[in-house]
């Protein structure tokens, strides 16, 4: 086995998946002269979701180049808005991400969630079934092979994780068009039609109604319409105008 020693340098925003001791600017690392660049790439800790262009010695390569002795490489992180290609761009999230996968729903964008854990396997497999960019906090999740799309999540606070899917994908927003609880469309909905799914009191008070074509949930604007449509204005402030609303 051919052992060499290469350079590599991370991209700022990608120096906290490594070790303290491997952040500076340029670290040495000592390669087996056979392990591809994205193999010593995941051996820092760094997802390769998170990577964009890798360089080698200026040049752009693959992730399945082979590094040689005393090469210099650069591993930029992703190009922002990022495009996906192959597929409408839809989502889906693990079991940790409840909060985030809801307000994508509140803005109209397709988020698959599931309350209870499936598993990495399982997960993995329903992105490459379904065409899902799986969002993430789980680096090995992210490691998956068979995942057909992952984005690394990179905050634990809802408010910094929406902006962060948001301005990565630059997803179409239509607010107020999905169920938060299912992900299925809303449609518009007559008080009579969906009064016996109603409490007297709203029946009452409220005329404007939306129900999921799905899961047959009923919307309206209640008490929590306020606080939900101040995230629903800001996404909208600093991500785009919404093509369609109920």
């Amino acid at each position: 086995m051919n052992h060499c020693r290469i350079r590599l340098t991370l991209a700022p925003e990608l120096r906290l998946f490594a070790a303290a001791d491997r952040r500076a600017e340029r670290t040495p690392v000592a390669t087996d002269g056979s392990s591809s660049l994205g193999h010593v790439v995941e051996s820092f800790g760094v997802p390769l979701t998170e990577v964009g262009a890798l360089l080698v010695d200026g040049r752009r390569v693959p992730v399945s180049y082979v590094p040689g002795a005393d090469e210099e490489v650069e591993v930029r992180a992703v190009t922002r808005p990022q495009e996906v290609p192959g597929a409408p761009l839809r989502f889906l999230l693990d079991v940790h991400l409840g909060t985030l996968a809801r307000r994508l729903r509140l803005l109209g964008v397709d988020a698959a969630y599931e309350s209870e854990d499936l598993g990495d396997p399982a997960l993995a497999a329903l992105s490459a079934a379904e065409r899902r960019v799986l969002l993430s906090r789980d680096r090995g999740l992210l490691r998956r092979r068979e995942i057909w799309a992952g984005a690394y999540v990179y905050s634990d606070r809802p408010d910094e994780q929406l902006r962060d899917v948001l301005g990565r994908f630059a997803p179409r927003l239509a607010p107020w068009s999905r169920c938060t609880a299912c992900n299925g469309p809303l449609r518009d909905a007559d008080k009579q039609s969906v009064g016996d799914r109603l409490e007297h009191g709203t029946r009452s008070t409220y005329d404007v109604f939306a129900q999921c074509t799905e899961c047959e949930r009923v919307y309206w604007r209640g008490a929590h319409h306020e606080r939900l449509e101040a995230i629903v204005n800001e996404a909208l402030r600093e991500f785009g105008t919404p093509a369609t609303a109920l």
